[in-house]
């Protein structure tokens, strides 16, 4: 019989990996990353479903004021930006990025429920700068995502979401292994 010692149990638990939504992140990432996130698109996070609960539960007429709220929040962000504040922007940017000509419709369903209004289309040009400011160094959110296997593959994602915002702009290109 194997003797197992808390210390083994600390770093099997530390260092097994899961596999979720086709996303693989090790467990010691996921509770780096927050302990509700399983994958790299925009509402795979407990912090984005509960904002798109929150849009679920807000007015229709105010379901935009709150998209608004949320990407200048974190478009005038002076100072670090916190993890939860860059997972409602980029959630934020997703559904933007939905009735754009190239976008893709938002059908997770951890996604809203409820049917969002038409929004203006200056909210892309805001969704666009508060991705910027996502990707930016002074970004816990970036800063997480950098430190995993998965970070290139998650800017590539942001990137691509912003090309579709602001199709002037080329995507960054990363690539998702070395030569």
């Amino acid at each position: 019989m194997a003797l197992v010692t808390n210390a083994h149990v600390s770093f099997m638990q530390t260092y097994t990996s899961l596999t979720v939504a086709g996303a693989r992140i090790s467990e010691r990432r996921h509770e780096e990353i927050g302990m509700g996130t399983w994958g790299i698109g925009p509402f795979e996070d407990d912090t984005a479903a509960d904002f798109a609960d929150t849009l679920d539960e807000t007015a229709l007429d105010e379901r935009e004021n709150l998209i608004r709220s949320t990407l200048n929040r974190t478009v005038q962000a002076q100072d670090y930006l916190d993890f939860s504040e860059a997972v409602e922007a980029v959630a934020a940017a997703a559904l933007i990025a939905a009735q754009c000509p190239d976008g893709e419709p938002v059908t997770t369903s951890f996604g809203p429920d409820e049917a969002l209004p038409l929004l203006a289309t200056d909210l892309r040009t805001l969704a666009a700068e508060a991705l910027d400011r996502v990707l930016a160094e002074e970004s816990e959110l970036a800063e997480l995502w950098d430190d995993t296997d998965d970070g290139p593959r998650w800017r590539q994602s942001i990137s691509r979401l912003r090309g579709i915002l602001d199709p002037r702009t080329k995507p960054q290109e990363d690539s998702l292994f070395e030569i």
